[in-house]
């Protein structure tokens, strides 16, 4: 499975975005993204990791064990990537515009998972914006959905 998932990434996408090689391909680019914003500081935190796992179970209705595999996988993407760009860019080629709106929101929840958003993590979920071709105003719209979501201090 874990050869299916890295052989995948490195693939152009498949020609209908319902299939079950495009969805793994479009797990692992998101995962990536989300492990970045995690990874900001140097190192994620274990409530950051939690809610990546819980983001994932819940987004692409995964089972733990596949999860797991998925993390795995993205991270060693992840790891060896110059920039986001081929992440980005397959998030862009396959998700509509709501899915990309639902995965700035995922990245925000990362980003907020330790109640505050400090200048390094608001500068990357500005930059991902950019990237998935997001408006300032769908970033923004994203951002109050979860900050409403949580609880408060």
């Amino acid at each position: 499975m874990l050869d299916l998932f890295r052989h995948i990434l490195v693939r152009p996408p498949a020609a209908k975005a319902g299939t079950q090689e495009a969805e793994h391909g479009l797990q692992v680019a998101a995962c990536a993204l989300l492990l970045e914003m995690a990874h900001i500081h140097g190192e994620s935190s274990a409530e950051e990791q939690d809610a990546i796992l819980s983001i994932l179970r819940k987004r692409f209705d995964l089972t733990d064990e596949q999860v797991s595999i998925l993390v795995d996988v993205a991270a060693e993407e992840w790891k060896r990537s110059v920039d986001l760009w081929p992440f980005a860019r397959r998030i862009n080629q396959d998700f509509s515009e709501p899915e990309k709106e639902q995965m700035i929101e995922m990245i925000w929840e990362v980003a907020y998972m330790d109640g505050r958003l400090d200048m390094y993590e608001d500068y990357l979920v500005h930059k991902l914006a950019n990237l998935l071709r997001l408006s300032h105003g769908q970033l923004i719209a994203a951002k109050l959905k979860v900050t409403r979501r949580r609880p408060g201090p």
